[in-house]
């Protein structure tokens, strides 16, 4: 193809992607992946977020006219984005720039903006799963209980995967186990106390921690994972199993796979897709099947 029709193909494409950068996302550094895509894309649509609403109205301003919307951050700001694709034909892609990536790495999108940009002259997508925890969207992996308090303590960080370790050890000791109590008598025999319960839509947090190996981001359900207090002697045994995507039922992991789920939990601090948030008892989860269009 002659680079004159060529440099026109792409920007008759490009045309109806929008761009949304998080700027607090990978180290506050978003410019050189702006001034990169400046160089590939012949004058982008994009927006540097000031706020959630901010984002909000970008998106809701640009909708008509918008085919692909793409996310540049982690996995808060690609929910933030999907919750305006929700149930439309509107296709969401990323380029990850988080600290853990979880989505991200589990539908495929990596730190390289030529191939995100061939992915977007292609436009192939398919629709997966997301979930809602008392009405609120989660796409990746949602929790309460000793992750929930740790990313409360990681949000007062510069962040960074270092950072979430020494958060998480420094919280572990500590922590006093949640209790839950199952509402549905299906499930009352798993009412008791837990380190921590996850809300797992794909298998990941993030940075290669497969909390649940087994998950599908496609068939309908999610993987409810209650994981009991442990001993010290035990973590090592978690830890190697959960990044050789090993970790499985025994006598501290319990893993139910689920549609819709309601229980109550004395906590309120929760994270949803690793953003902290307050969520009060009871709460009723529940999955909606085939709701987001994702770039392939």
């Amino acid at each position: 193809m002659l680079p004159v029709l060529e440099a026109f193909f792409n920007f008759v494409v490009m045309e109806k992607v929008a761009f949304i950068i998080n700027p607090f996302s990978a180290k506050k550094n978003y410019q050189p992946f702006l001034n990169e895509l400046k160089t590939k894309v012949n004058n982008p649509l994009y927006y540097v977020s000031e706020s959630i609403p901010g984002t909000d109205e970008f998106i809701q301003t640009y909708f008509k006219e918008v085919d692909i919307f793409v996310a540049i951050g982690g996995d808060g700001t690609i929910s933030t984005v999907a919750k305006n694709l929700i149930n439309t034909e509107k296709i969401l892609a990323i380029f990850p720039a988080g600290s853990g990536n979880g989505f991200s790495n589990e539908t495929q999108f990596s730190k390289n903006l030529d191939e995100l940009l061939g992915k977007i002259e292609a436009k192939k997508s398919r629709k997966i799963d997301t979930f809602t925890v008392n009405d609120r969207l989660s796409i990746n992996v949602s929790g309460t209980g000793f992750d929930g308090k740790v990313v409360k303590e990681f949000e007062k960080t510069s962040r960074g995967f270092k950072n979430y370790i020494k958060v998480s050890l420094k919280t572990f000791f500590n922590y006093k186990p949640i209790k839950v109590k199952f509402f549905d008598e299906e499930y009352q025999k798993y009412n008791g106390r837990y380190l921590m319960m996850n809300i797992a839509n794909t298998r990941q947090f993030g940075n290669n921690a497969y909390i649940a190996p087994k998950a599908s981001k496609s068939d309908g359900l999610v993987d409810m994972v209650l994981v009991k207090k442990f001993p010290l002697t035990y973590s090592a045994l978690f830890a190697f199993r959960m990044f050789t995507k090993r970790l499985k039922d025994d006598e501290y992991v319990t893993y139910l796979p689920v549609s819709e789920i309601s229980f109550k939990v004395n906590t309120k601090n929760w994270h949803l897709d690793g953003e902290f948030n307050k969520i009060k008892s009871p709460v009723h989860v529940k999955v909606q099947p085939s709701s987001l269009n994702i770039l392939v």
